[in-house]
């Protein structure tokens, strides 16, 4: 592969590419399973308003709603995976099309569930527990429901709200199409005057590149075309929040952030209190941007050195290489827990590891209850490509351990919990190399790609919290958003983290927020942040020898939403309903800057 080239889909190795036919043996099946869904949504019609009836009548009612959810997971996982990992490619984007006006219909189908088990009534249903054991699985979800009964809307409303997904999709499926097909970057352009390719694939590799005219270049064409459309983006996200605002007011809460944290049953104090220790801490940051200009030996810090290598050439890593770093470091979890992570990543290709053209940005783990866990992302030979993929991983296995545990009912997990499993793989992966690595060079790799994991998830997605509070908030006061405004809102915000300590640039550090299609799901980004403030706390539980450690942990995989997430966290032992776990990564983050520091010298 050229250094400047994508390689399209079809020159991508086998064993590289996740393993589709584990899901369907091919697109024929799932057009077949597609039409079949399609139809036995209707064998949940006999079922309404005769949930009160009888606890068999209802406990055949779940049963059937988990089979149609289930088979609905599937045949979306394998349709929006195939648009991921190309989406140049029209067949796969109609797929997706296709499967997502399924799932509107499939939320519709079981709208009426909730509002007639809150007309049965709670007493009725924990009577009804005690007569039928099929139902008794569903007691969190009943004590959940009740928890949340006065924004559950009728039968019709429900029914309404759910035939919604399909079309309040449309932002997200237009940013993301905007920015991964659609969008075009020039090239950058390095000292000697070569060429090289900018694309969302492509671009943190240039940002690590130690040629200053390269990552200069690559940063500000790639901000450049963001500039471009920024009407276009800011339409998209006012959309998106505009429709989060009507679901507010539909379900009769007094603000998105309260709803959105709600839904997890997480006060929205713990919003707050991330956000004013992040405020408190960043003297922190600013004293690393003083460490990063000396290491650079730069008159002058700018956005897109902060990505710059502090060595004069990477670590190569391979794929494989990288697999066997993060089984070394997950070795305190148990053999039966690295055979899994192994498997999944060299065998059973759960993981779609290379870049393409067309290939969407970013990395994620996807899948659902009857798939493994998929990982989709762009694996470049180093230390960050190391650490993406151990990050994923951690996702795969949260999936995969409440996937094996669970019903369908728990299957899921919410955001809060999601990072703190990923980010635990980064911190236990990151202290066994810290630990055994002793060449200085390599140690300044380990040491920067941690500060490049904190800066995105302890700097840059607790400034977008902030961004997105205060549009979600200009929104519901009935203020307007324009491209201006919110690029006004940004750079403001960046200024201030960065201090006196790192030159910006108003309207490229502005546009960060359309580079971050995150802010589609609202009041994600800062759980990046507690997620990272947790998983810090229990790898240091596991690293130190407490007692019960693993099983705990591997106790908060197994659970799903069985439990509220700080219940779940608790257990495994952090609470993240306090401060103190995120001054406490604070902390850890402090010490990294203090390594770095003695080693620059």
């Amino acid at each position: 592969m050229s250094a400047n080239t994508l390689p399209t889909r079809t020159e991508i190795p086998a064993k590289y590419k996740w393993d589709e036919a584990s899901v369907f043996p091919d697109q024929a099946a799932w057009a077949k399973e597609f039409d079949a869904l399609s139809a036995d949504l209707a064998q949940l019609d006999p079922f309404r308003q005769h949930l009160a009836d009888s606890p068999q009548t209802l406990a055949d009612a779940l049963e059937m709603i988990q089979q149609l959810q289930k088979r609905t997971g599937i045949v979306f996982v394998y349709a929006a995976l195939k648009q991921a990992v190309d989406t140049q490619d029209q067949n796969a984007a109609a797929m997706y099309g296709r499967v997502l006006s399924l799932a509107g219909r499939a939320n519709a189908a079981v709208a009426f569930l909730d509002p007639e088990l809150i007309a049965i009534g709670d007493a009725t249903l924990q009577e009804w527990l005690t007569r039928e054991p099929r139902l008794q699985i569903y007691a969190q979800y009943f004590a959940n429901l009740f928890r949340k009964q006065k924004h559950v809307r009728s039968s019709e409303v429900e029914e309404l709200l759910g035939l919604l997904g399909d079309p309040f999709s449309g932002a997200r499926n237009a940013n993301d199409l905007l920015t991964s097909a659609d969008m075009k970057f020039a090239p950058a352009r390095d000292s000697h005057g070569a060429e090289h390719e900018v694309a969302q694939g492509t671009v943190y590799t240039l940002l690590d590149d130690a040629d200053r005219a390269a990552r200069r270049s690559g940063w500000e064409n790639y901000r450049d075309a963001y500039l471009q459309f920024k009407n276009t983006s800011a339409a998209q996200l006012a959309t998106s929040i505009k429709q989060n605002v009507f679901q507010m007011h539909a379900r009769h809460f007094n603000s998105t952030l309260e709803m959105a944290m709600d839904e997890q049953n997480i006060p929205t104090s713990v919003f707050h209190n991330l956000i004013d220790t992040f405020k408190k801490n960043l003297p922190t940051w600013h004293r690393y941007w003083r460490v990063r200009k000396k290491a650079l030996g730069v008159d002058s810090l700018h956005t897109y050195d902060i990505w710059a290598p502090l060595v004069k050439a990477y670590t190569h890593i391979p794929y494989e290489q990288a697999v066997e770093y993060i089984c070394a470091g997950l070795a305190p979890m148990g053999k039966e827990y690295v055979d899994i992570v192994r498997h999944g990543a060299l065998d059973a290709r759960w993981v779609d590891a290379m870049p393409n053209q067309g290939k969407t940005e970013g990395a994620f783990s996807a899948g659902t209850p009857g798939t493994h866990p998929f990982i989709v992302m762009s694996y470049d030979n180093n230390i960050t490509a190391l650490s993406t993929l151990a990050h994923e991983f951690g996702h795969s296995m949260h999936s995969y351990y409440t996937w094996k545990t669970q019903p369908i009912v728990y299957s899921n997990y919410g955001l809060f919990v999601a990072e703190v499993a990923s980010n635990f793989h980064q911190a236990m992966v990151r202290a066994h190399l810290l630990n055994q690595v002793t060449d200085r060079d390599f140690r300044m790799q380990i040491l920067q790609e941690a500060m490049s994991n904190f800066h995105r998830y302890f700097f840059i997605m607790p400034t977008l919290a902030r961004f997105e509070l205060e549009a979600h908030e200009r929104v519901e006061r009935g203020d307007a958003l324009t491209a201006d405004s919110l690029n006004e809102l940004c750079a403001d915000l960046f200024a201030e983290g960065y201090g006196n300590d790192l030159q910006t640039d108003r309207l490229r550090d502005g546009i960060t927020w359309a580079t971050f299609g995150h802010l589609y799901a609202d009041y994600y980004v800062f759980q990046y942040a507690t997620g990272i403030s947790g998983a810090n706390a229990l790898s240091k539980r596991i690293l130190s020898g407490t007692p019960n450690a693993v099983q705990d942990y591997i106790g908060f995989l197994r659970a799903g939403n069985s439990k509220y997430p700080l219940d779940a966290l608790r257990d495994a032992g952090v609470d993240l309903s306090q401060p103190e776990p995120v001054q406490a990564a604070f902390q850890v983050l402090a010490g990294y800057v203090d390594q770095l520091e003695e080693l620059v010298g």
